[in-house]
C-alpha cells in the first residue's frame, strides 16, 4: 500500500510540473513570435509613413536631416506630380486596365473554376495538369514572345489599323494580364468550391433551382473569401506591373509605374525628391483603399451564402 501511494503522488506531482513546462514553452514561443511580428511590422510602416511626410516637403527641406517633420503641408508637389509630371493620365490608364483585367479575370475564372470543381468530364484531369503547369510560367519570362505575336497580328490588320491595333492598346494590355491570371485564379477558387458541401448543392436541386442559379446565387456568395484574396492578389500583380506594360505600352498610353520610373529619373537629375515621394504616394494610395475595401470579405466565413 505504501509503495502504491508513493507512485501515485509521484504521478500527481510530475503532472502538473509537466503542463506548467508546456505553458511556459508556449508563452515563450508566442512572445518571440509576436516581437518578429512587430519588428516585421515597423520594418514595413516606418519606411511607408517617412515617404508619406516626405511627399509634404519642400524642395529645401531635403538638405537638412531626413528625418525631421515637414514644415508644412507642401501640397505643390502633388500638383506638379499629378499635372506636370503627366502622373494623372498615367493613373487614369492604370486604373482603366487594372479594373478591366479584375472583371475578365472573374468573369472567365468563377465560371471554369465553379465546372472543374463540381462536374466530371472527358479531359478534367488534363485541363486541371495544364491549369496547375500554367502557375509555374512567370509572365515576364514569355513577354517577348508576347509582343512579337501582337506585332504580326498588327501587320496582319495594317490596312484596317495603320496606327495598330494591339501594341498600345490599353484594352489589349487588361486582356493579357487577365490571361496570364487566370491559372492563379481558377486554381485558388476551384479548391474553394471543391471544399463547400454538396447538401447545399442538393438541396438548391429539390427546390427546383438551375445549375446556373445553384452556381450565381448560392456558391458564389459562398466563395467570396477566395474571390477576395483572388482579387486582391491580382490586383497587386496588375497595379505594380512594370515590364509587360514597358514593353507593350508606348507614349500616352503607360501606366502609372512606368510613369513612375521616369519621374524618378527626372526629379533625381532635378534634385525635386518632393514630388517623387508625391508620386509614390499617389501609386500607395489605391493599394492601401482596395485592401480596406477587400479586407472585411477575407474575413467572411464560407457558409454565409448557404445561410442566405
Amino acid at each position: 500500500m505504501s509503495s502504491q501511494t508513493t507512485t501515485k503522488a509521484k504521478q500527481s506531482a510530475f503532472k502538473p510540473a509537466k503542463a506548467r513546462g508546456s505553458a511556459n514553452s508556449w508563452t515563450v514561443g508566442r512572445t518571440i513570435g509576436q516581437i518578429v511580428l512587430v519588428i516585421s511590422a515597423l520594418t514595413i510602416f516606418i519606411p511607408v509613413v517617412w515617404v508619406f511626410f516626405a511627399s509634404f516637403k519642400d524642395k529645401s527641406e531635403f538638405y537638412g536631416s531626413p528625418w525631421t517633420l515637414p514644415k508644412g503641408l507642401h501640397w505643390q508637389n502633388f500638383v506638379d506630380a499629378f499635372v506636370d509630371a503627366n502622373l494623372g493620365q498615367y493613373f487614369g490608364t492604370s486604373v482603366f486596365v487594372t479594373a478591366l483585367a479584375l472583371v475578365l479575370s472573374l468573369i472567365i475564372a468563377l465560371p471554369c473554376a465553379y465546372v472543374m470543381a463540381r462536374f466530371d468530364f472527358p479531359g478534367k484531369k488534363i485541363l486541371k495538369i495544364a491549369i496547375q503547369g500554367g502557375l509555374f510560367i512567370n509572365v515576364n519570362y514569355i513577354v517577348v514572345p508576347i509582343f512579337l505575336m501582337l506585332v504580326d497580328a498588327d501587320k496582319l490588320l495594317y490596312e484596317i489599323f495603320p496606327d495598330g491595333f494591339f501594341v498600345n492598346n490599353p484594352v489589349m494590355l487588361a486582356i493579357v494580364y487577365a490571361a496570364t491570371s487566370l491559372p492563379f485564379t481558377v486554381f485558388l477558387l476551384q479548391d474553394f468550391f471543391a471544399s463547400i458541401p454538396k447538401d447545399f448543392e442538393e438541396a438548391a436541386l429539390i427546390d427546383g433551382a438551375s445549375q446556373f442559379t445553384i452556381m450565381t446565387r448560392i456558391f458564389f456568395p459562398m466563395a467570396m473569401p477566395a474571390i477576395s484574396m483572388s482579387m486582391l492578389f491580382n490586383f497587386l500583380s496588375y497595379w505594380n506591373d512594370y515590364i509587360i506594360s514597358m514593353t507593350l505600352m508606348t507614349g500616352d498610353n503607360r501606366t502609372i509605374q512606368v510613369g513612375l520610373l521616369n519621374l524618378m529619373q527626372t526629379q533625381k537629375a532635378a534634385t525635386n525628391y518632393g514630388r517623387l515621394y508625391a508620386g509614390m504616394v499617389i501609386v500607395m494610395v489605391p493599394v492601401l483603399i482596395f485592401y480596406a475595401i477587400v479586407q472585411k470579405k477575407l474575413l467572411q466565413t464560407s457558409t454565409m451564402g448557404g445561410l442566405k
